[in-house]
């Protein structure tokens, strides 16, 4: 067990070493001044997102919430999803979540879900719509399924869109273990909260897929890459339930050449497509459905 442990936030510190770095690396007499820096930082929307005065059309009637993954942000997660969403007529909103001791995404799991509940609640008022639909990335793919199945928040939803989702943790990478030591300590301690959320068999997945992948209600569309990382093996990511209502894509099945990773997935046009695929159709994604592979 704590092998699996040390494994899945090696992977976790590796994808997200060069968003923390600023940050840990701060003096100890800097450390007001970074704080500041880091908070103003996380009030900044991906281009095309938060406006509050956006109306739905009757062509894309619910709005789009992105939820970043671990360590990440809104405006760098999304730098270019947002806008590509902007572009096709949706109203596009982000988040901030589980901000703890300066690191967006790290804390308690179930606390981030609370976070998503008020944020869809505020946006559905703003903008009048009966239903949302949402798009995470990383934690962000899975964290909204606690949301979903275990607070009230299937409801609220229509199209979950979830890239290289850690539904079912991480059993991480193996790296020396001196560098490995390394790495933790960059974090800051074994672990931030969600770290070892996420973590393969943790007591919070246990939990959260205790009553299934999926529930009634929401389409579910996960997109993964063979070439992930930092969620392995990357079929963990995949969620049961039947095809009405559930479809599982290899970004690598459609697009063979496509050598997207965990972090550079965020930014590949082909994933881009095939999100708004599963947003513009009736149900999941269709899974017959073939994007173009060119950049």
């Amino acid at each position: 067990m704590q092998r699996r442990i040390f494994s899945g936030l090696a992977a976790l510190c590796l994808a997200a070493a060069t968003l923390i770095v600023p940050v840990i690396g701060t003096s100890a007499g800097n450390t007001a001044q970074a704080e500041t820096t880091n908070t103003a930082s996380l009030n900044i929307s991906p281009v095309g997102a938060n406006n509050w005065d956006c109306t739905p059309s009757s062509k894309h009637p619910n709005p789009v919430i992105l939820v970043h993954g671990t360590f990440e942000t809104m405006a760098t997660n999304w730098l270019t999803l947002s806008p590509t969403l902007k572009r096709q007529g949706y109203c596009v909103f982000a988040l901030n979540y589980g901000l703890e001791k300066g690191l967006p995404g790290s804390a308690d799991i179930r606390q981030s879900a609370s976070q998503l509940s008020t944020f869809v609640d505020k946006v559905r008022a703003a903008t009048g719509a009966a239903k949302v639909d949402l798009v995470g990335h990383s934690q962000g793919g899975m964290m909204p399924r606690w949301y979903l199945g275990h607070m009230d928040g299937a409801k609220y939803v229509e199209d979950f869109v979830a890239i290289s989702p850690s539904n079912h943790g991480t059993q991480g990478i193996i790296v020396p273990s001196s560098t490995g030591m390394k790495l933790i300590g960059v974090v800051g301690a074994v672990a931030c909260d969600a770290c070892l959320d996420q973590v393969a068999g943790s007591e919070f997945l246990t939990d959260l897929n205790s009553i299934g992948d999926t529930v009634a209600g929401p389409d579910y569309t996960v997109i993964s890459t063979k070439y992930d990382e930092v969620v392995t093996p990357y079929r963990s990511q995949f969620l049961d339930g039947p095809k009405s209502k559930v479809t599982n894509i290899v970004l690598q099945d459609k697009c063979p050449l496509d050598l997207s990773a965990h972090i550079s997935i965020n930014h590949d046009p082909v994933m881009h497509r095939l999100v708004l695929n599963a947003l513009g159709t009736d149900g999941p994604a269709n899974p017959a459905y073939r994007p173009s592979c060119s950049i």
